[in-house]
């Protein structure tokens, strides 16, 4: 795909101080309040590297937003994060202009007002003005004119049109498809692949647009701590559909035995926490908890069934996440602050069952940070994989005889996952696989279709266009 812009680079049409968001500034008066909150989200996503899910809530809350005002300002951040590939392509063509040519913060302003104008019922005359004007304040006058033409230019036709001429425009059948779907080509080539190592590479457009889709509100009821409530999920025993309203409220009503937590994620810990009957007095580690609700579910876990559990996490913050989300369940888990392949090396043959839900490109969970999408970077991968590696083989180090040592990502890339895999199963000869897809299908509420693999690892792969969950991906290992 084109290039991205470097941060507050001008174009000598605008003033190219690329600001970040102001928030020690009164808001605009010429702004509406949930355009405002909206604009300043993405802002900071593409300023200050923020991450949308963890700030939104809280400038929905700092501007005392009503309930239909955060809802389109959650639609507005998401929906232009979500699509900020194809809308830049369209600023793009409608500008007549290369994206490093326009102010970080005016292309920022272009896109939430192309995603109104071509993908909600928003007023065009609203769109239009409203963005223009957080072009003005980012850039001057000057700004507000350009801003002016080209949303007004955008507005003539509709998004397939558009999509007709940024696909046009592409140097491949790939680019092409990474246009219109809003993917990097790199991500979407490590997707096709993923898919391919079941047969069902023909899924690519599926689960793009899953990824581009708003996902439902999942949330836990952590086991012999709280009772679910509506509607429960397809898959996860512990699982059930937010009801109406804000779901922290619920959260804050079960004192956190009810949360907010992707079905995809309760699966894999679950596969573990029951994989056999839990023995009283088995030890159990979660080697890289952060931040924290796979923990609480482990820990819930680990209390039914009389096993002790302890948790991991080298960044300080996270612990402190993961201490905040084990207060919900009245058993006592100590939580380290290590680099996790030292602690498990310094605790050999110790433990009967071991999570290592490894840090990953996050591939899978695209469709709740989608602006992770334009983070990461293929180089990245290589670097995480041997992280990952390392980890692995510390956790299988760290179990004792017979211990099970479950591999978890939240990425379908198959360097992170099967790659992984296949690396450890070389390297060790005390460890066998087990069957992950099986171990899901045990404790899933009712059938899931897990697709067999072509290369016979019994590694199991959940999809966001399939299940309804983020990509999680688990491995199952047993120290001989």
């Amino acid at each position: 795909m084109a290039a991205r812009p470097a941060r507050g680079r001008g174009a000598g049409l605008v003033s190219g101080q690329g600001r970040g968001p102001r928030r020690s500034q009164p808001r605009d008066t010429h702004v509406q309040p949930s355009r405002e909150v909206a604009f300043e989200v993405i802002r900071a996503t593409t300023a200050d590297d923020a991450y949308a899910n963890l700030l939104l809530p809280a400038e929905i809350e700092r501007a005392g937003l009503n309930a239909a005002d955060a809802a389109l300002a959650t639609e507005l951040t998401y929906g232009t994060l979500r699509r900020r590939g194809a809308y830049e392509q369209i600023v793009r063509l409608a500008s007549g202009r290369e994206l490093d040519e326009i102010d970080q913060g005016v292309l920022d302003a272009l896109c939430m007002g192309a995603h109104q104008l071509l993908s909600t019922r928003v007023a065009a005359h609203a769109a239009v003005n409203e963005s223009v004007e957080l072009a003005r304040r980012e850039s001057g006058r000057g700004a507000a004119g350009f801003a002016n033409a080209v949303l007004r230019r955008i507005s003539r036709d509709g998004l397939a049109t558009w999509e007709d001429r940024i696909s046009e425009s592409a140097r491949s059948a790939d680019e092409a498809l990474g246009f219109r779907t809003s993917h990097p080509v790199w991500i979407l080539r490590a997707f096709r692949r993923a898919l391919a190592a079941t047969g069902s590479a023909d899924e690519l457009e599926d689960l793009l647009e899953a990824d581009n889709a708003s996902p439902s509100v999942t949330m836990i009821a952590l086991p012999g701590l709280a009772e679910t409530q509506g509607k429960a999920t397809k898959y996860s025993p512990v699982g059930f559909r937010a009801p109406q309203g804000d779901p922290e409220q619920t959260v804050r009503d079960s004192g956190g035995a009810r949360r907010v937590q992707d079905e995809g994620s309760q699966l894999v810990a679950l596969a573990l926490s029951r994989l056999t009957p839990v023995t009283a007095g088995e030890r159990w580690l979660d080697l890289c908890a952060g931040p924290g609700g796979k923990t609480a579910l482990l820990a819930a876990e680990a209390l039914a069934g009389g096993a002790v559990l302890e948790a991991n996490e080298v960044v300080p913050a996270r612990a402190g996440l993961v201490r905040r989300a084990l207060e919900a369940v009245p058993t006592e888990v100590e939580v380290h602050e290590r680099d996790g392949r030292e602690l498990a090396k310094e605790r050999a043959a110790e433990f009967d069952r071991i999570l290592v839900d490894a840090p990953c490109t996050g591939l899978g969970a695209l469709r709740r940070r989608p602006e992770a999408r334009w983070r990461k970077q293929p180089g990245d991968v290589a670097e995480l994989v041997s992280i990952q590696s390392e980890l692995l083989d510390a956790a299988l180090d760290a179990a004792r005889p017979g211990g099970v040592v479950a591999y978890v990502t939240c990425s379908p890339h198959l360097a992170e996952t099967s790659g992984v895999v296949r690396d450890a199963l070389e390297r060790r000869s005390d460890v066998e696989l087990l069957d992950a897809p099986a171990a899901i299908r045990a404790v899933s509420r009712g059938p899931i279709e897990i697709a067999e693999r072509e290369d016979g690892l019994p590694v199991a792969q959940l999809w966001p266009h399939r299940h309804g969950t983020d990509a999680m991906f688990l491995a199952l290992f047993r120290r001989a």
